[in-house]
């Protein structure tokens, strides 16, 4: 990967909805050239894909928390993850190290709402024995943006 890639991959985080002609006028390329690169940053996984970003508040979704899940199950199971993957008010579900086994990040209407999830969603996984939750109050900043180097040599001191 070079600085035009690197390049490639800051502007298409900023707008993904960029046409082709216009990234390529952006680099001083040919717009055939642009879209080569662009096709093989995506066969490398380097771009995963594309998403437009709703406004969870205007469509209702008002409230965030995250809950620490604490699971038992067999060193290695997937069972707890796959079923907090399956439920669509979850919007992530990382593994961490500690006494907790999975922090969540959900958004739902209420905390009624919330209530209702933590009670007869996740209650109702088997493996789950006990969970904390924190309610977020305000967010100063969400994002899915990854840092991208400047450059190659800022990739390969970083």
């Amino acid at each position: 990967m070079n600085n035009v890639d690197l390049t490639i991959l800051k502007i298409l985080q900023e707008d993904a909805r960029i046409s082709n002609a216009e990234l390529a006028r952006q680099l001083g390329m040919a717009p055939s050239a642009v879209l080569e690169r662009v096709r093989k940053l995506e066969e490398r996984c380097l771009i995963q894909g594309y998403q437009a970003r709703l406004n969870a508040m205007a469509l209702g979704w008002g409230l965030v928390a995250f809950v620490f899940v604490r699971a038992e199950e067999p060193l290695g199971s997937r069972e707890t993850e796959e079923k907090l993957i399956a439920i669509p008010e979850i919007q992530e579900v990382h593994h961490i190290a500690g006494e907790d086994c999975f922090l969540v990040k959900v958004r739902v209407r209420d905390t009624e709402a919330l209530g209702v999830l933590l009670r007869d969603r996740l209650g109702a996984i088997p493996t789950i024995r006990s969970t904390r939750t924190s309610i977020v109050l305000a967010t100063a900043k969400e994002t899915l943006a990854v840092p991208v180097p400047a450059d190659r040599e800022e990739r390969t001191h970083a």
